[in-house]
């Protein structure tokens, strides 16, 4: 019984730090949000190298590359009245690297004028300028165009 129950141990322990070391390694910088109370909500992990889609940001006087959707969170974040602050995985627990990260870096910072819902939703993508209900409703007018009476028209 008791090689059972050690087999089982051990076989959480591999299995349980072989998943969660592909998603938080040591080392890594995220920005962590947590509710008033300190309890975990959500994370945006953030990086020390360039990469395509990212934008080089300072927080506390340090640089990182970021995701713009990751602003947009820490900002909607904020506003669900949550906090946010970078923090560093050190491998046996979070360290608080900064505080008020939203304060320091923007969406207009990164040169994205849209709101930070709507690039949340898009997942960052850009619309290209496009305001999609101008869109909308300009398809519906037909200037000095005939209007259709039906649809066989």
């Amino acid at each position: 019984m008791k090689a059972w129950v050690l087999a089982a141990i051990c076989f959480g322990l591999l299995t349980g730090s072989a998943s969660s070391s592909a998603l938080m390694t040591p080392g890594d910088f995220y920005l962590i949000s947590r509710e008033q109370n300190g309890v975990f909500t959500g994370s945006h992990k953030i990086f020390q190298r360039q990469s395509e889609g990212m934008h080089q940001v300072i927080y506390c006087g340090r640089s990182y590359w970021i995701r713009p959707v990751s602003v947009a969170w820490t900002q909607v974040e904020v506003e669900n009245r949550r906090e946010v602050r970078v923090e560093f995985n050190f491998g046996k627990g979070w360290r608080p690297i900064c505080d008020k990260p939203e304060r320091q870096v923007t969406l207009h910072d990164i040169g994205i004028d849209q709101d930070a819902r709507i690039v949340l939703y898009t997942n960052g993508q850009d619309l290209g300028g496009v305001n999609r209900f101008s869109t909308i409703a300009d398809s519906f007018k037909t200037g000095n165009r005939r209007q259709k009476t039906s649809y066989h028209d």
